[in-house]
């Protein structure tokens, strides 16, 4: 089982199934915020996506990931980049709504945690047990993941510029 940390010193382990580089990317329902309760398509074949989960858009590290996703996503031909995380859609349009958020689909995994389980990416203990870890996967047209970090510390960003790197290989390949 894969680990991650909280503020360095706490060991969260992770739950699910692993995905890697390589794998089919499972296709999983999330719940977008807009429009609101609409059903979103994690995985799959057809579109290169760039998949960034997070904790909580209520924290600042993940309100900063997902402002700078936001604002790297309006340059990205052919990517669908869409930002998951375990917040109610409700709370998750009114901050979008305040971010300003315009370029990248924000959902929620609230229903049935398909997509942390799925994924392998569902916080199974410590304080902040039941939410996502901090990873991203670039999902390719073929619909196999060309791409994962695993952020090691919960409360470091991730290496953005990697990950965009990733995204416009998969949508030129």
């Amino acid at each position: 089982m894969a680990t991650v940390t909280f503020k360095n010193d706490i060991v969260c382990n992770l739950a699910g199934n692993e995905v890697n580089v390589g794998d089919t990317a499972p296709e999983v329902t999330v719940v977008n915020c807009d429009p609101m309760l609409q059903d979103e398509k994690v995985g799959g074949e057809g579109q290169v996506q760039l998949v960034v989960a997070v904790p909580s858009l209520d924290t600042g590290v993940c309100d900063a990931e997902t402002r700078r996703f936001n604002q790297e996503a309006a340059g990205l031909e052919g990517v669908e980049v869409i930002t998951v995380s375990m917040d109610l859609p409700f709370a998750a349009a009114r901050w979008c709504g305040a971010a300003g958020i315009e370029n990248l689909k924000v959902c929620s995994d609230f229903r049935n945690k398909d997509f942390g389980n799925a994924y392998g990416v569902l916080l199974a203990d410590g304080p902040l047990a039941g939410v996502l870890a901090r990873v991203i996967f670039v999902i390719g047209k073929d619909g196999k993941v060309v791409y994962k970090q695993v952020v090691p510390e919960i409360t470091e960003e991730p290496n953005y510029e990697e990950a965009i790197e990733a995204a416009k290989a998969a949508a030129n390949a």
